[in-house]
């Protein structure tokens, strides 16, 4: 096991019936909030009005930034920044699901930024030093973003999605009630389930010390209530004891815990699937799970079949104790068909990606892997030969 620092400062506060409480606990923070919502639903739900009226009642004032997409794109981050520096905003709220805590996130940390862009900190050319206080109520299970110090944006103008972090803007608090996720539709509950899985598995696969026992105990465990959870959801949506497992497998699959201890690791399938989504704007889950079974099949070929293996046997009891290519690809074989079964995408030809296409998501990768300084490691030749692994479905 590798040295290692944990610390997460974020105070959660889970279960039933707690929005009445956001502007007790968030009056320690100031007296005027920013409340960065999305397009319509916390607002048809009722939810907006509930905690809009909580905080009011605490003598908060509340300023709207409203609108927010999912893949979150820079321009509402500089209205929101904007904003925060006009009404003189004390602190930032995010109500919705991880693209409205990501600009949240980065509106936090642009407004105390003295000159430059915050865009400057997802190229990497200078690192956050404050950010406002930070709460999130996340409506749907799947990013961790409530309980860790990372965010994705995606600059519309140049057509990057880059990722960048902080622990300036690890949240302060988080509400989470999994009651929120009822009305989240079939395709986001299980795209949800899926981003908490590859959460799990990028440390899981890609860290350096091969013996991690507890951390792999702690992410097998999860993965394996999570895709329970998952189909439990799709089963009977208003389930709470199915909405809460997922909600709180999905906050832990990020917050550093199953992380701390294996080593420096890069996020390889979240670094490609950042650039699909990019340019072809599909849900984050979604090309996580196209390209999720062939990169395993990749992995196996060019890092060892033996941690996709032990993946397999634990958490989607393949039998077979060969450690082996063929035990490798029938774990992502298994996995393939799980994706299926909750509807979401297994290879990149379900998303409407030809090959045609592989050149230009390759391309559009390098920009975050050179930031990362892992552009050797993940090469334009090396996704190329990921992304023919991911073009169609595992066979048996």
């Amino acid at each position: 096991m590798e040295n290692f620092e944990f610390h997460n400062p974020t105070r959660i506060i889970f279960g039933k019936g707690i929005l009445v409480l956001v502007g007790r606990e968030a009056r320690s923070f100031g007296s005027r909030c920013l409340l960065v919502t999305g397009k319509r639903s916390v607002r048809e739900s009722g939810t907006y009005d509930i905690v809009r009226n909580s905080l009011e009642a605490e003598g908060i004032d509340v300023i709207d930034l409203s609108g927010i997409q999912s893949n979150p794109i820079l321009s509402p981050v500089h209205r929101g920044i904007d904003m925060v520096k006009e009404k003189a905003i004390d602190f930032v709220l995010a109500l919705g699901g991880g693209s409205v805590m990501d600009t949240a996130k980065a509106v936090a940390a642009g407004s105390l930024m003295e000159g430059g862009d915050i865009w400057d900190v997802f190229e990497g050319k200078r690192q956050i030093e404050k950010a406002l206080p930070i709460v999130c109520i996340p409506t749907i299970a799947a990013s961790g973003s409530e309980m860790n110090g990372f965010m994705v944006i995606t600059n519309e103008k140049t057509g990057y999605k880059l990722a960048a972090g902080s622990p300036h803007v690890y949240p302060k608090l988080s509400f989470l009630a999994p009651e929120l996720t009822f009305s989240v539709p079939p395709d986001y509950t299980a795209y949800g389930g899926v981003d908490a899985i590859c959460h799990l598995l990028e440390p899981y696969f890609n860290g350096p010390d091969p013996f991690t026992p507890v951390q792999d105990d702690m992410a097998e465990g999860l993965i394996r209530n999570i895709m329970k959870a998952t189909e439990g959801c799709l089963a009977s949506p208003s389930d709470y004891n199915a909405r809460s497992t997922l909600m709180w497998a999905a906050t832990l699959a990020l917050n550093g815990l199953t992380r701390a201890g294996v080593g420096e690791h890069p996020f390889p399938v979240h670094l490609i699937e950042h650039a699909i989504s990019a340019i072809y704007g599909v849900a984050h889950g979604a090309g996580l799970g196209a390209l999720l079974p062939g990169w395993m099949r990749w992995r196996a070929r060019s890092h060892g079949p033996e941690k996709i293996c032990q993946f397999g046997t634990r958490c989607l009891n393949v039998i077979d104790k060969a450690e082996t290519v063929g035990c490798a690809d029938r774990s992502a074989f298994v996995f393939s068909q799980w994706l299926s079964s909750v509807g979401c995408p297994s290879c990149l030809a379900d998303l409407g990606i030809t090959k045609e296409g592989h050149g230009k998501i390759a391309e559009n990768v390098s920009k975050q892997a050179a930031i990362w300084g892992i552009e050797d490691m993940y090469s334009n030749r090396v996704i190329l030969d990921v992304l023919s692994f991911c073009q169609l479905r595992p066979q048996e």
